[in-house]
């Protein structure tokens, strides 16, 4: 008892070693609200406690910045359980079965959700929470259950006595967890989620048909559960989940503040003329200053692209490279240029994101060897010689053998790029070109943006042949997120992204891929939609057991490797 009393020797056991305390993921829970209290059940942070994780209660504030500053410190979301949602929210009016709402909560657990969501922090949703879930991220919730139920949803049983059954799909989180089909639970509810939406799918039903629990179907980490496991014997697994999956996005955190994060081909300047605001959260492009920070990005190549044929081609790139002068300078307190891979560092220590200028056709010449003098005054790092169509250059995957290769116009073109210090990128070019190019540069080419013939038989896409050739000079390919370059007819995932990137570090070493996504441009796939999500790419890495050094690699330090040394051999 005396043991109890005496604080000071509990403290100074603390400080008896360093550090302190191990590192714990850090878990906010949603507090609940009423008689002017926050306040939350015990099982929540005591599971989350039993768990391995902090946890933290968040009031309900829904002023933003109150909320984006909590999201910076957790590492985990818990959406608690509670009263009903004002079906205002979803654009319904209310029931005559409705139950009672609560005012204080609504608005901030909406809010705190979608940005949680954005940022790909790990969330669990119970009972309220699952709704919570639902109405956030475009699913749908019925207001009263009671007309279609055929079970008792609202027990009277103490909340850990199982009172029915919950049917598991078997390729689901919880089947993996639990090892069975059928669970028992204690659902206590009303209200209760009619649809997932597009961003979750159903995993576990009641012998009713309601749903109990929805899973990502996104390849996020977030479950929402219609039951309370915090009050019931068997409920730890969910919790211990939920903590791993923190503990791993905590470390995926962490790691990216210690590297830099290039995607070395994006076609956001497309959307110019559509008036974009690159400092807002445009729902227009999938690369914007919010998108990078929350998917802690560091640096993109714009490119800018060029249809064939383009009317004053010269003038046409100038004026993309001219409006991403101006987004720089209206936001040069986050963003800034990048022409070298110091720049890029440099930049990543004042805390502002970068960007670096490409050219995607070569067509933007016009013709004019001095022009690419003049890109390179203006700071390009590199120049992909063709796009989908022969130009005066070469002959393109996709077009009609005009000059066999790379033309007389085209090798002076490869010389010069050399002798300026700007990279020949090969992406789209016909096997032909591609090796005419590589044998013409004194340095080595990249394929800033091109996927494994192997894995999908598209002729944008480089055959391991051309892969270890590529190698062999020291050159780098960087797996793309275009759909049609990744699989035949069908939806490309997260999962085929990360096959044709072990595919190419089988053919070619790990010294030499990369990542170049496309967005913007038609890339964009399930579970890599955007520049935001590019922080699953990171995590997809660290599970497969990649090392941090080779992690830095795939993330730009490969590609950044090649740019140094062509820009050291300018002359």
């Amino acid at each position: 008892m005396a043991d109890r009393f005496d604080w000071q020797s509990q403290l100074a056991r603390a400080y008896a070693t360093f550090p302190e305390a191990k590192h714990q993921p850090v878990i906010g829970i949603t507090g609940n609200y009423g008689e002017l209290t926050c306040k939350l059940s015990e099982g929540y942070y005591k599971s989350i406690q039993r768990a391995g994780g902090v946890p933290v209660i968040i009031p309900p504030l829904s002023d933003t910045d109150s909320i984006i500053n909590t999201l910076e410190h957790i590492d985990g979301l818990l959406l608690s359980g509670g009263g009903d949602y004002n079906p205002l929210f979803t654009g319904e009016d209310p029931s005559p079965k409705l139950g009672g709402i609560n005012n204080e909560r609504d608005l901030p657990e909406l809010l705190i959700t979608q940005l949680a969501y954005n940022r790909q922090i790990p969330m669990l949703g119970i009972c309220r929470g699952i709704q919570t879930l639902a109405i956030a991220l475009g699913g749908k919730v019925k207001q009263d259950i009671s007309d279609i139920c055929k079970v008792k949803h609202s027990q009277d049983a103490d909340r850990s006595e199982p009172t029915h059954s919950v049917a598991i799909e078997e390729d689901s989180i919880l089947y993996t967890l639990y090892n069975n089909k059928t669970i028992y639970v204690n659902s206590f509810h009303h209200q209760a989620v009619e649809d997932g939406g597009k961003r979750f799918r159903v995993v576990g039903r009641s012998a009713d048909g309601i749903i109990e629990a929805i899973e990502s179907s996104e390849f996020k980490s977030i479950m929402g559960v219609q039951w309370h496991p915090e009050c019931m014997s068997e409920g730890l697994p969910i919790f211990e989940w939920f903590v791993n999956e923190a503990a791993q996005y905590h470390a995926t955190c962490q790691l990216h503040q210690r590297i830099i994060t290039l995607d070395t081909h994006c076609d956001t300047p497309m959307f110019f003329p559509q008036g974009i605001n690159f400092g807002s959260r445009d729902p227009r492009i999938l690369v914007d200053l919010h998108k990078m920070n929350e998917g802690r990005q560091d640096a993109t190549i714009m490119v800018a692209y060029l249809p064939q044929p383009t009317d004053q081609p010269t003038a046409y790139a100038d004026n993309i490279f001219d409006k991403i002068n101006d987004i720089v300078a209206q936001n040069s307190a986050y963003l800034a240029l990048a022409r070298t891979p110091d720049d890029l560092w440099m930049n990543k220590h004042l805390g502002k994101k970068s960007i670096m200028l490409g050219i995607e056709n070569g067509h933007a010449l016009d013709g004019k060897i001095e022009n690419l003098h003049h890109f390179a005054q203006r700071g390009i790092v590199y120049m992909t010689l063709c796009h989908n169509g022969d130009n005066d250059i070469c002959d393109s995957a996709k077009g009609c053998t005009t000059h066999n290769g790379v033309s007389a116009f085209g090798k002076q073109v490869i010389n010069e790029m050399n002798r300026l210090g700007i990279m020949v990128d090969l992406s789209h070019a016909s096997e032909k070109s591609f090796y005419d190019a590589l044998e013409l540069s004194e340095q080595p080419i990249v394929c800033s943006h091109s996927s494994c013939r192997a894995l999908c038989d598209h002729p944008r896409n480089l055959t391991d042949e051309q892969m270890r050739a590529l190698a062999a000079k020291g050159g780098v390919m960087q797996v793309t997120l275009y759909n049609g370059f990744l699989v035949k007819d069908c939806e490309a995932t997260i999962e085929d992204a990360m096959c044709h990137l072990e595919h190419a570090i089988d053919v070619m070493g790990i010294d030499h891929v990369g990542i170049g996504t496309d967005f913007d441009g038609d890339g964009g796939i399930l579970g890599l939609a955007n520049s935001a999500e590019l922080i699953q790419f990171t995590r997809q890495l660290m599970v497969r057991r990649f090392s941090e050094q080779d992690i830095q690699k795939i993330w730009g330090g490969n590609f950044l490797r090649v740019m140094q040394q062509v820009q050291n051999a300018k002359q």
